[in-house]
C-alpha cells in the first residue's frame, strides 16, 4: 500500500490545523504503508518515509486581481502534483488548495481519492473578503471533490452532519476520523525564559490565545473581552498572518482600544514561534481561550490539553467533542438568536460570557489544575495519531480493493 497526501501545507511550512495534521498522520503512517507528500513549497525529501516533494508557483507574472492569485496558484501546483508521474494506491486531499490534484489523480491515474474535511467552504462566507470571485470558485471545487471522492472523512460528528446537510453524498462514505496528538511531544514543559523572552511575569496568571487572525478563530470576540477580564492579569495573544489588510487593521484597533481600558498587560506576539515556545506558553498559562465562531475540530484545543491547561471554548462544531463541558475546561454559547451561523449578533454579549468564564477559572487555580490534569487523560484516553493512524489506513485498503 502506498499513500499519496496532496496537501498545501507540510513542514516547515505550516500555518494552521490542516498543515499540523498532514504532518504527524504521515508521519504515523509510514509506520504502516509507504507515504508520499506532495505540498505547496521547496521541500525535497526524497528516500524518506515519509517522503516529500514541494511544488512553487512564480506569480509575478499575474496580471489577474490580486485576490485571485493564490487560487490560481493552487491549480498550477495541482497540475504539477499530477504531472509528475503517480504511483500510489490511493490520493488523499486536504483543504480546497488540493482539491483539484485529487480530481486530475483519480480521473487520470485511476485511483480511489480520500478527502479530508478540515473546514467547509460554505460555512466560511467571510473568505470572499480574501478571496474575492475566488471564493465562489472555491465553493464549487470542495462541492466537485466531495461528491466524487470514494471516502469524505469528517474530523468530527458535527461535521460529518454538515457534510450530509450540504453536499449529495452517500452517508456510508463519511467515516468520522478524530485529530490527534503527540502527548509525548506535547507535554507539560516549564521554562521561566521563554516567558521573560516575551516579557511576560511568570509570577503572574495569563490567558492564552494561539491561532491565525482571522474571522473563523474569533480573536476579535476575545480582545474585546479583555476589558471585562479582572484587573492584573496578563493576555498573551499568540496571533499572525491576517488573513486580509482589513481584518489586520481591526485587530490592531481592538487591541489599542483594549489597552486603554485593560488594567493588566496584554502581550501581542505576532511572529511564527516554535512548537517548544508554544508548548511552553500552554504549560504556564492559566487558561487557554478558543472563541472559534466555526471550528470543525480545533487540533490546538488538544495541544493545551496535554500541556494540562483548561480551556475556555465557544460552543461550536468539534470542540463540543473535544472538551467535556466542567471537566476539561468551560463551554461559552454563541448568541442563541443570530441571524447566520457565522457570526454573534451581540459580540458584546459573547465577549461577556467570554470573560466571565475565563474569570471564574482565574480565579480559582486548583479547580484549574484538576482540569488540566483531567485533560491531559482525556487526549492520552481517545486522540492518539497511531490509532487515527491505523484507522486511515485500514480506509485506504478498503478503497484500494
Amino acid at each position: 500500500m502506498k499513500s499519496l497526501l496532496l496537501s498545501n501545507e507540510y513542514p516547515p511550512c505550516v500555518y494552521g490545523g490542516a498543515g499540523i495534521h498532514v504532518e504527524y498522520l504521515s508521519r504515523e503512517m509510514a509506520k504502516f504503508c509507504d507515504v508520499e507528500v506532495r505540498c505547496f513549497g521547496e521541500q525535497n525529501v526524497p528516500d524518506q518515509n515519509p517522503s516529500a516533494l514541494g511544488f512553487l508557483t512564480d506569480k509575478s507574472a499575474y496580471t489577474a486581481p490580486k485576490p485571485l492569485h493564490s487560487v490560481f496558484a493552487a491549480l498550477e501546483n495541482c497540475l504539477k502534483f499530477n504531472t509528475t508521474n503517480i504511483d500510489a494506491d490511493v490520493v488523499h486531499v486536504h483543504t480546497w488548495y488540493a482539491h483539484f490534484g485529487g480530481i486530475l489523480a483519480r480521473l487520470n491515474y485511476g485511483i480511489p481519492m480520500a478527502l479530508t474535511v478540515h473546514s467547509l467552504e460554505p460555512l466560511r462566507p467571510w473568505k470572499r473578503e480574501q478571496l474575492g470571485g475566488g471564493y465562489d470558485f472555491t465553493l464549487w471545487l470542495e462541492k466537485t471533490a466531495i461528491e466524487m471522492a470514494d471516502a469524505v472523512i469528517a474530523v468530527s460528528k458535527e461535521t460529518k452532519e454538515d457534510i450530509m446537510n450540504l453536499f449529495d453524498v452517500d452517508e456510508s462514505k463519511v467515516p468520522i476520523i478524530y485529530n490527534g496528538i503527540d502527548p509525548a511531544e506535547y507535554t507539560p514543559t516549564r521554562d521561566d525564559n521563554v516567558l521573560r523572552e516575551y516579557n511576560i511575569d511568570p509570577d503572574r496568571p495569563f490567558v492564552l490565545f494561539v491561532g491565525r487572525i482571522t474571522r473563523q478563530k474569533g480573536i476579535v470576540h476575545l480582545v474585546n473581552a479583555i476589558q471585562h477580564l479582572d484587573q492584573g492579569c496578563q493576555v498573551v495573544l499568540c496571533a499572525g498572518a491576517p488573513d486580509t489588510p482589513e481584518i489586520a487593521a481591526e485587530m490592531l484597533a481592538a487591541v489599542e482600544e483594549a489597552r486603554t481600558k485593560f488594567d493588566g498587560d496584554i502581550i501581542w506576539i505576532e511572529e511564527m514561534i516554535s512548537n517548544y515556545q508554544k508548548i511552553v506558553l500552554y504549560s504556564h498559562a492559566r487558561v487557554f481561550c478558543c472563541p472559534s465562531i466555526y471550528e470543525p475540530f480545533g487540533i490546538i484545543n488538544l495541544e493545551a490539553m496535554a500541556c494540562e491547561t483548561p480551556i475556555v471554548a465557544s460552543k461550536v462544531g468539534g470542540m463540543k467533542e473535544i472538551i467535556i463541558d466542567g471537566e476539561t475546561g468551560l463551554h461559552v454559547a454563541l448568541d442563541q438568536h443570530k441571524e447566520s451561523p457565522f457570526e454573534a449578533v451581540s459580540p458584546e454579549s459573547f465577549a461577556r460570557d467570554l470573560a466571565s468564564a475565563i474569570n471564574s477559572l482565574l480565579a480559582d487555580p486548583a479547580r484549574c489544575e484538576k482540569m488540566g490534569k483531567a485533560g491531559r487523560e482525556r487526549v492520552q484516553e481517545h486522540f492518539s495519531w497511531t490509532a487515527i493512524a491505523k484507522e486511515t489506513v485500514d480506509l485506504y485498503h478498503k478503497l484500494a480493493g
